[in-house]
């Protein structure tokens, strides 16, 4: 798998790739059919594990030749020591699980860096769902209200807030739209937000 392929399959995926360093030892939770993890390996270089709890996903990773451990998030990391990664992955699945402030002070404290996205829910067609009176639905949000495994809803502001309350430094940030930086108005006008993101200096848990 090339960048080219990577960015046709997910263009998401390929901006955040370029936020992780060559080389880079990393976990990648929540991975998935273990796209991600794959293209950082051959592209980049990166050695490191899959964290996946889904039968199907975890035979797509093991089939791509991942290392991925079936594991489910919403029980903890407790599996990896402090620091064990230089850059961990939480792509769109955060928003799944139950206790966010827990799992999210769970993987600044394995990685030295981290890089969580989730779908925006200030993105303005959610917006305008809303006002019709129907929740959203949207190629970041795919899921009728009924069937969602999202039990979270978060938008770039609430984000910031829990950064702030966990005691993390927010490194970078983007909001994307197709695969896209969007710099004005990045809150109404971007479906997808993007956080690097690492612990405080002097912060303990």
């Amino acid at each position: 798998m090339n960048f080219d392929d990577l960015n046709s399959l997910r263009p998401d995926l390929a901006f955040i790739a370029h936020w992780v360093r060559e080389g880079s030892h990393v976990l990648d939770v929540g991975c998935g059919d273990g796209a991600m993890l794959r293209y950082l390996e051959l592209g980049k270089g990166c050695t490191g594990y899959g964290v996946e709890i889904a039968d199907d996903k975890v035979l797509e990773s093991t089939q791509r030749g991942i290392s991925v451990i079936q594991h489910d998030m919403e029980e903890g990391l407790d599996l990896f020591r402090d620091n064990a990664f230089d850059m961990v992955l939480c792509l769109s699945s955060l928003q799944m699980m139950q206790h966010v402030e827990a799992r999210l002070r769970d993987i600044v404290r394995v990685g030295q860096e981290a890089i969580v996205s989730f779908p925006n829910f200030a993105y303005w067609p959610h917006r305008v769902a809303l006002i019709r009176g129907r929740m959203p639905v949207s190629r970041s949000l795919p899921y009728q209200w009924f069937d969602t495994p999202n039990v979270r809803y978060a938008t770039i502001h609430d984000f910031k807030d829990l950064a702030e309350k966990c005691g993390l430094e927010v490194l970078e940030f983007v909001a994307l739209a197709e695969g896209k930086v969007v710099t004005f108005l990045p809150n109404l006008r971007g479906s997808l937000a993007v956080f690097r993101l690492r612990k405080r200096v002097g912060v303990t848990d």
